[in-house]
This record gives structure tokens, sequence and C-alpha cells, in this order.
């Protein structure tokens, strides 16, 4: 048996009387890459936020290493959170090895700070950048410093919440192959990443986690790419959502 990094049970959160998440249960293993599908406004960005201890006010359960996060919250130390975007103003003066360096909230005995952020910087490929002033870089150089930025307290769980918005086919490539070399095959970090693009997901994911509102499906990648029916469900229920939110936007 691998070591359960995340457990949810029975997990349900409401703003008011909209029920955002109805009854989420799902657990993750050491070494999972779980790609977490689901349209706009399924949930998935308040389950995150309820994960990383943000909103407290759920329903159920929610265990990170086997504590649960209501009563300890010092496994959250051991998380790594990527949001969904980061704007930077151009003229803002700090340097990339600046803004990586802020990401360091725990001491590691055996790295100074200056290694920790080297290491980070040249794992995400910026080490030639790391005096550029964060403001200058492209949106997908950006997307790694905040990534370098997560990864400088050594996580074991990495949470990313759909970060492709707006890059070129290249630079997302760039950022996949990267999730790759964090995850090492289910070797190195446990990464749970939210995403839209189901191909990614495909060749990336180890598992997938279907949420709309509840969860419509979790369990190997394969088994979902394998069955055109849910395959086509997902795909129908996206389509309504992106209808849904098109129409809304022009009234």
């Amino acid at each position: 048996m691998r070591a359960v990094v995340v457990e949810l049970e029975h997990v349900s959160f409401s703003y008011g009387s909209t029920l955002v998440l109805d009854d989420i249960s799902f657990t993750v293993e050491k070494g999972d890459l779980l790609g977490m599908i689901g349209p706009n406004g399924a949930g998935k960005t308040t389950l995150f936020s309820c994960m990383l201890g943000l909103l407290s006010g759920y329903r159920g359960a929610i265990r990170i290493f086997g504590e649960d996060i209501r009563k300890n919250t010092k496994m959250l130390r051991r998380v790594g959170y990527i949001p969904q975007r980061m704007s930077v103003e151009r003229g803002f003066p700090a340097t990339v090895e600046e803004v990586v360096a802020l990401g360091i909230t725990r001491q590691l005995k055996e790295k100074s700070e200056g290694e920790r952020v080297a290491s980070a910087l040249e794992t995400v490929g910026l080490s030639s950048l790391k005096e550029k002033r964060i403001g200058e870089l492209s949106g997908g150089q950006q997307q790694r410093v905040l990534i370098a930025k997560a990864i400088v307290n050594e996580p074991e769980l990495l949470i990313l919440d759909e970060p492709a918005t707006g890059i070129d086919v290249e630079t997302q490539n760039k950022f996949y192959e990267l999730l790759r070399t964090l995850n090492r095959d289910g070797e190195g970090i446990t990464i749970i990443w939210s995403s839209h693009d189901l191909e990614a997901v495909s060749s990336l994911a180890s598992d997938v986690a279907c949420i709309n509102r509840s969860m419509f499906f979790h369990g190997r990648a394969h088994e979902f790419f394998a069955d055109p029916e849910k395959v086509r469900m997902y795909s129908e229920s996206s389509m309504q959502q992106h209808m849904h939110d098109h129409h809304h936007h022009h009234h």
C-alpha cells in the first residue's frame, strides 16, 4: 500500500444557501498525479481553498498526511500551492530570485536559503533570469517563478489551480514537462492539478477526479479516458456550462 497523502470524506460547502460542493470524497496516494477536471464554476477552486485551510466552513473531514487539518494546520507547511494566475505590474521592482525567496516558510537543515532558491530556479529552468525583474518576464516565465516559489520549501504535495490560461502552446508543453519532472513518475512530489486540457490530463495524469459540484468520477486516468461514455458526458456538461457562462456574459 502506498501512503495516503490526502483524504476527503463527505466534504460539502455552501456559500449562503448555494451548495457549491456536494458530498465529495476521494483519496490521493503518494506519487499520484491527479488531474482534476470539471467545468468552470464546478467548485474546484473552492475545494482547493478548503484543502489549504483557507475556508473552514466545510462539512465533512479533510486529512492531509493523516492529520485532520482542522485540528493540526502544521501539515499544511508540507503543501505547495500555485494559484490560478498572478498579475505583476511591469514596474514591480522585485527580482526573480527575491520572489522565489519569499516562498521560504520553513527552515531545512541541510541547505542554505540561497542554495534552495538556486536549486528551485534550476528545476524550473530560470537560472539565467534570476536577476531580472519579475515584471519583465513573459506570462509563462512568471508562472514558472510561481512554481519555483512553491517548491523552494520542498513540499511533498503540490496543488495547482488551472494555470494554463493565456499561455502559448510551447510554454504550455514546457509546463507539462515540468509537472512530469516534479512528479518523476510517482517517485517525486504528489500533485493535484486542475485543468481544462483533457488531452494534457490524459497524457500526464495517473488519476482523474471529475467534479461538477459533486464527484462525477474518480479513478485511474486510463479508466476514465478508455470510457467514451464518461468522456462524452463530461464534455457535454462542460459545453453546457460554457454556453451558459457565455450567455450570461452577454447580458
